[in-house]
């Protein structure tokens, strides 16, 4: 598919709301670049005739009968058909854009998006090109910079315990019944794992995220 002033973007809307597809439709019906070729009212429908009519965008709801649309993507990814498709939903949770992208979308967007918007992502998608609502692309960029989670093991904790209790490497070697040199081993992987670089920073760090309970 050509993005050109003779090639109209072939378009397909599948969505169970019968209203929603119609207005969807209505929006896009005087935008000279793109077509819409067909319409269904559930996953199953909508893979079936992007397989007949191989569109070049396949504009998804997420929640539908059937066959939802993260597995209808699923299935529209893995036929023999170059169709993109984009999600369009009022849902904006993590785990279903997750999902969503996991499946194989090109785009995320939510059904208050404009007509400007909305045509200027099914043009993008055709190419090829990520597509995301600010406000799921503001989702994802906030997650993405929360700290990952970190897993001490049971004897780091242990460890750790100690130090918070004023113990030095010695006494803590005492109390747990291993060698001050394996002690600072456990030490220095807990200042790994937490980014800190002493003792006092590494249990503050475990506090705040949990790893420890508080006395």
């Amino acid at each position: 598919m050509t993005d050109t002033a003779y090639d109209r973007i072939r378009v397909v809307v599948v969505d169970d709301h019968a209203v929603m597809r119609a207005g969807v439709i209505a929006l896009l019906t005087d935008e000279p670049t793109i077509e819409i070729v067909g319409e269904a009212s559930d996953g199953r429908e909508g893979v079936d005739l992007v397989e007949r009519l191989a569109p070049d965008v396949a504009l998804l709801d997420l929640r539908m009968p059937v066959l939802d649309g993260v597995a209808a993507t699923a299935e529209i990814v893995a036929l023999p058909v170059a169709t993109r498709v984009l999600i369009l939903t009022t849902y904006d949770t993590d785990i279903e854009i997750e999902r969503a992208v996991e499946a194989g979308a090109v785009g995320y967007l939510l059904k208050d998006t404009t007509r400007e918007q909305l045509a200027d992502a099914i043009r993008s998608a055709a190419r090829g090109e990520t597509v995301l609502a600010p406000k799921v692309a503001e989702r994802l960029v906030a997650r993405m910079r929360r700290p990952e989670p970190v897993a001490l093991t049971a004897r780091e904790r242990d460890v750790l315990r100690a130090v918070a209790d004023g113990l030095s490497n010695a006494e803590i070697g005492r109390r747990l019944v291993i060698g001050e040199a394996t002690v600072k081993t456990h030490l220095l992987r807990v200042f790994a794992k937490l980014d800190v670089s002493d003792r006092t920073r590494a249990v503050v760090v475990a506090l705040e995220r949990g790893l420890l309970a508080r006395s």
